[in-house]
């Protein structure tokens, strides 16, 4: 049977992972000034840019039903079956647009992944090896789908005004962290992000304490592949979260910037280690 393993531009990986592995995506689009752009057409360093020009966040429109069962049905001329990781349904409808659409199709099975980003990308990947190793697509789904709780993704951030200006902070907490200069922590809980730990002092620090706390937290990796991933970034932080996946024994480490919609959310300076949590179960 030939699988094809789908995502959304959320996944955050660049072109040549998306080819190693042979992940599909469908886009997001980014509505800045009145333009469209589809996620992948615009660099998060030109929307970070434009906020600092006009103080306005650009907006992410959700893929609706019928973007989907096009999708899905551009992919099952050449694959047998879909198996397709939506972000979070706790983040974004697209999940369940994705759901009405592939309720229309045969052999097209969606995932919630109750993440984003490369916590995302952990997972089709395991889907890849999968499909690669002959299950079948169901099977692949429901191997990868009871993954999903397991997947340890969280981000530091330097600044929460994007969160903020989203929706996703309160006004309190944004004031508050200013006025302390908090450098949050955000982690994906049940497929809701929320904050967790607080750190200060500069990036390059925070980073290496917000490394190692989780790693400490989160203590039993699955050590075949993590992610270092941010949406800009010095390179001191992007050295001490890689040196903290290398000293706890990490395989492979990729290190990828986040797409527009996620750094849309995110803003500047946010950098996260991302991993599948459950090496004491495989």
């Amino acid at each position: 049977m030939k699988i094809a393993i789908s995502a959304e531009s959320t996944v955050d990986l660049p072109k040549e992972l998306l080819k190693e592995y042979d992940i599909h995506t469908i886009p997001y689009t980014i509505i800045m000034n009145g333009q469209e752009y589809f996620d992948g057409e615009i660099a998060p360093e030109e929307i970070f840019s434009k906020v600092e020009e006009t103080k306005e966040l650009p907006k992410t429109s959700a893929i609706n039903a019928t973007q989907y069962e096009e999708y899905f049905t551009s992919l099952l001329k050449d694959y047998d079956a879909v198996v397709h990781f939506a972000l979070s349904s706790e983040i974004s409808s697209s999940c369940k647009n994705a759901v009405l659409a592939s309720e229309k199709l045969e052999n097209v099975y969606v995932c919630d992944s109750k993440s984003l980003s490369t916590g995302i990308a952990l997972l089709a990947i395991y889907a890849r090896k999968l499909a690669n190793d002959g299950f079948s697509a169901k099977e692949v789904y429901e191997k990868t789908n009871a993954r999903v709780p397991y997947v340890q993704a969280s981000f530091v951030l330097k600044k929460l005004e994007y969160l903020y200006k989203g929706g996703r902070c309160s006004a309190l907490s944004y004031f508050g962290a200013n006025l302390l200069h908090i450098r949050p922590q955000i982690i994906l809980k049940n497929g809701k992000m929320g904050p967790y730990k607080k750190y200060r002092g500069n990036m390059d620090k925070v980073v290496k304490n917000y490394c190692k706390d989780t790693l400490e937290e989160f203590n039993t990796p699955d050590l075949s592949v993590g992610f270092v991933t941010y949406t800009t970034a010095t390179p001191e932080m992007i050295k001490e979260a890689k040196q903290s996946l290398l000293d706890k024994g990490f395989k492979t480490i990729y290190e990828t910037k986040a797409g527009a919609t996620i750094s849309s959310h995110c803003g500047e300076n946010t950098l996260g280690i991302l991993y599948i949590n459950d090496g004491d179960k495989i």
